[in-house]
C-alpha cells in the first residue's frame, strides 16, 4: 500500500490561496475516482475538489474555514501501489482530526448517488429522539437539507442521520418532526411558552464569508445613494401575458426579468456612464458597450450574481432563458467562474417579497444596481378617473463618485417610461 498525496490546485487567474469551505469525506472514509472531496472557495466561486484515485482517506489538511496556500496538502489517501508521497510532503505536520457528528461509515464504492428527494412513506426511518452535539460540531448534510430544516425551525445538530457517514436526509426531519408530534401527543412536549437556554454557533466560512466581505467592502467604499421610482407596469404586464399566451408553448415562458434587462440595453445607450466599472485604486472608470448584466440570485450558500452576457444582442426570449440557465446553475452550485464576474451592472429583485422599498448595495466596482419591488394592484387617478393600475417600484442604488444625482435620476426616469410604454422597448 502507499499513500496518495491530493494538493490545494492552481485554479487560475493569479489566485495564490483558497478558503476551504466544506469536507464531502473524513479520515477512514473509502472514496472513489472523481468523486468529490472537499469545496474551495476562491473570490468568486465555489470550486469542487474531486479524486484523482480510489483509496482510503488517512488524513485530512484543514479544517472549513481555514485559509490553505495553492500546493500545500489537501488530503491524503491510502492507495494501492506506491502512491506519490514525496519526502518533502512528510514533512507537513498533520492536523488534528476532524470531529464529526456520527461514527465513521465507508460508503460502498459501487454505491449510487444519495437521491435528495423523498422517498415513499414506507421506506421512512422509524422515529428516533434527539441526538445531542457539542455546538462546534457540524452534521453532514446537503445545502437543500439544511434549507428544508430552516424553514422547519430545526436544528440539525438534535437530528440524527441516517445517511453514509451519518449524513441527515430529509427522511430524518420527517422523523424528527414525528417524534415531536408523538412526544406532544402523549404530553411529554414542552409548552409552546417555554423558556428556552440553548444557543447555536454558526462559523462564518465560505461563500457566507465571501458575502460578508464584499458588502462590507462596498458600504466602505463606494458612496451610496439611492433613487426610488414609482412605475406603472400595468401596459408591459398586459404583453407579457398576451406573449405568453401566444408563444408560451413554443418558446418558454417570459416573466419580467427579460423585459427589465431589455429596459436598462435601451435607457443606457444615453448613459453610458452608468453602464461602467470604478477602478479606486487605479482612479480609472471604465466605460462599457456591452451590457453584462448581473442578476442576484439566492441559493442555498447565499447571495451569487451570475452574469447575462451582452444582454444589448438578445432577444426577450433569449434573455430569458439565460436567466433561468444561470439561476439554475448558481443554485445548484454548478456556475462556472467566468459566468459569475464581469458583469458591468446588476439588477436584483426579491420576486413577490420584493417589499415596497430596498437600499440595495452596489456590487463593486460598478456603479449602478437597479432593485426591482413587488407589483400590487392600487386605485390610481389617470385622466380624472379612478382606476385600479398594476403598480411597482425601482429601489436603485448608485456610486455617487462616479454617478450624478441628476444622471441616475434621469436613468430611472428613462426606464420608467421604457416599461410604461412597452412598445418603445423595441423601437430602433
Amino acid at each position: 500500500m502507499g499513500t496518495h498525496v491530493i494538493k490545494m490546485p492552481d485554479i487560475g487567474e493569479g489566485i495564490a490561496e483558497v478558503e476551504l469551505a466544506q469536507w464531502h469525506v473524513k479520515v477512514g472514509d473509502l472514496v472513489v475516482e472523481d468523486q468529490v472531496l472537499a469545496d474551495v472557495m476562491t473570490d468568486k466561486a465555489m470550486v469542487d475538489i474531486p479524486s484523482p484515485v480510489h483509496g482510503k482517506v488517512i488524513s485530512l489538511g484543514g479544517q472549513p474555514g481555514e485559509v490553505m496556500a495553492v500546493g500545500s496538502i489537501l488530503i491524503s489517501i491510502e492507495v494501492e501501489g506506491a502512491g506519490n508521497l514525496k519526502a518533502s510532503d512528510q514533512l507537513v505536520k498533520e492536523p488534528a482530526p476532524i470531529k464529526e457528528a456520527a461514527p465513521v461509515v465507508a460508503p460502498k464504492v459501487e454505491a449510487a448517488p444519495v437521491l435528495e428527494s423523498k422517498p415513499a412513506a414506507a421506506c421512512r426511518p422509524a422515529p428516533q429522539a434527539p441526538v445531542a452535539r457539542d455546538a462546534d460540531e457540524r452534521p453532514l448534510a446537503s445545502p437543500a437539507v439544511r434549507k428544508h430544516a430552516l424553514d422547519l425551525g430545526i436544528q440539525l445538530r438534535l437530528v440524527q442521520g441516517s445517511g453514509p457517514a451519518g449524513r441527515i436526509l430529509h427522511e430524518d426531519l420527517d422523523a424528527y418532526l414525528a417524534q415531536g408530534t408523538q412526544n406532544a401527543r402523549s404530553g411529554s412536549a414542552p409548552s409552546g411558552y417555554a423558556e428556552h437556554h440553548d444557543e447555536e454557533q454558526i462559523p462564518v466560512i465560505g461563500m457566507r464569508r465571501k458575502i460578508a466581505q464584499r458588502m462590507q467592502e462596498a458600504t466602505q467604499r463606494a458612496a451610496h445613494f439611492s433613487y426610488v421610482e414609482e412605475i406603472d407596469v400595468t401596459a408591459v404586464e398586459e404583453l407579457r401575458a398576451h406573449l405568453n399566451e401566444k408563444h408560451g408553448a413554443t418558446r418558454g415562458k417570459l416573466t419580467l426579468l427579460p423585459f427589465l434587462v431589455r429596459a436598462l440595453v435601451v435607457a443606457l445607450r444615453d448613459f453610458p456612464q452608468i453602464n461602467a466599472r470604478y477602478d479606486d485604486e487605479a482612479q480609472v472608470i471604465t466605460r462599457h458597450g456591452a451590457v453584462h448584466v448581473g442578476v442576484a440570485t439566492q441559493s442555498d450558500v447565499g447571495l451569487m450574481v451570475p452574469v447575462v452576457r451582452h444582454a444589448e444582442a438578445r432577444s426577450l426570449w433569449d434573455s430569458a432563458a439565460e436567466i433561468a440557465r444561470l439561476a439554475t446553475a448558481a443554485r445548484s452550485g454548478k456556475a462556472a467562474r467566468d459566468e459569475l464576474s464581469g458583469s458591468t451592472i446588476t439588477l436584483t429583485s426579491l420576486g413577490a417579497l420584493g417589499g415596497i422599498v430596498s437600499t440595495p448595495v452596489l456590487n463593486l466596482p460598478e456603479v449602478a444596481i437597479v432593485g426591482v419591488n413587488k407589483i400590487v394592484e392600487r386605485p390610481m387617478v389617470i385622466k380624472g378617473q379612478i382606476v385600479v393600475r398594476k403598480m411597482m417600484n425601482l429601489s436603485s442604488s448608485f456610486d455617487h463618485r462616479v454617478v450624478d444625482g441628476m444622471d441616475a435620476a434621469l436613468f430611472i426616469q428613462a426606464i420608467r417610461g421604457l416599461l410604461e410604454q412597452p412598445a418603445s422597448l423595441f423601437v430602433e
